[in-house]
């Protein structure tokens, strides 16, 4: 926790990822100045009846921020649910963790001389264990309206100004307004990118 108190003084940003911490522990953390929830469930043990661990002292935290990879793959559909439903979605963030085969045609790539098996929007490595994601934000977005049911206002609100907030960018960026920077994405019905512009130029 004194790990945490200076970097937090110092103005890092701490968020909790791949850990088993015990409840105990993460609130101890939060106390010290840890804010926010990587790729929440992901690296994570369960929650069960009497051993809530970070997932559990995520739920059961109104005021942090938490990151979900809603690939579908990473975490199923209804535990995505349970746990905007626990929490509310204002400070849910939807994250990608992609990886270098996002936008590509890549069926194998390296990752620290490890190889990276692409199959059906899925990265394992040679064990089977999942390697970042497959999934860029657009269809974040559309999984998210699709298939946990939230309003599309919210999946975008979701995927731009609550990171912005999160990151204390939220007076430039993350949302369209006078004064702030025109980092736009055009998206069709079907909710699929059609153009983007970064800075008010077409990229």
């Amino acid at each position: 926790t004194q790990t945490i108190a200076r970097l937090a003084s110092a103005g890092v940003l701490v968020s909790a990822g791949h850990t088993a911490a015990s409840y105990e522990t993460i609130r101890a953390a939060r106390a010290a100045g840890l804010t926010a929830f990587t790729h929440l469930y992901n690296a994570m043990p369960p929650l069960t009846g009497r051993e809530p661990g970070p997932v559990g002292a995520a739920l059961d935290d109104f005021d942090a921020w938490c990151g979900l990879i809603v690939d579908l793959v990473h975490v199923s559909a209804p535990s995505l649910r349970v746990a905007i439903n626990a929490r509310g979605w204002e400070r849910m963030m939807l994250i990608t963790d992609a990886m270098s085969s996002v936008g590509s045609e890549l069926g194998q790539f390296k990752l620290h001389g490890r190889t990276v098996t692409r199959e059906r929007g899925r990265l394992t490595m040679e064990d089977g264990t999942l390697a970042g994601s497959d999934l860029d934000m657009a269809t974040a977005v559309r999984n998210t309206v699709e298939a946990l049911g939230l309003p599309l206002e919210i999946a975008l609100r979701m995927a731009s100004r609550t990171p912005a907030e999160f990151l204390g960018l939220d007076d430039e960026i993350g949302q369209i307004a006078p004064g702030f920077r025109a980092d736009l994405v055009l998206l069709d019905a079907a909710l699929t990118v059609q153009q983007t512009w970064i800075n008010g130029s077409d990229a």
